[in-house]
């Protein structure tokens, strides 16, 4: 393999998925200041909505993942106007 290939960076990541708290192993040069111990080791952290453990197109299963309580406010304005 050639040397200096990859950038210096390029190091462990655990990547979490926010919805489900599902963690994965992988390498990335993603700049992170938060570390999460995953299997017995301290790594760097990047935190997602949404990953292949909770998207419904992998889990084929039709889930709502509302991070911000956007379907909330919107029910509640449509129940008011329904009035």
């Amino acid at each position: 393999m050639k040397k200096d290939l990859h950038p210096e960076n390029y190091r462990p990541v655990v990547f979490k998925d926010m919805s489900n708290g599902d963690m994965f192993l992988s390498r990335s040069t993603c700049k992170t200041t938060e570390t999460v111990e995953f299997e017995g080791e301290t790594y760097p952290v990047v935190k997602l909505e949404i990953s292949s453990t909770s998207h419904p197109f992998y889990t084929g299963k039709s889930k709502l993942v509302d991070t911000a309580g956007r379907v909330d406010k919107f029910m509640s304005r449509y129940a008011k106007s329904r009035k």
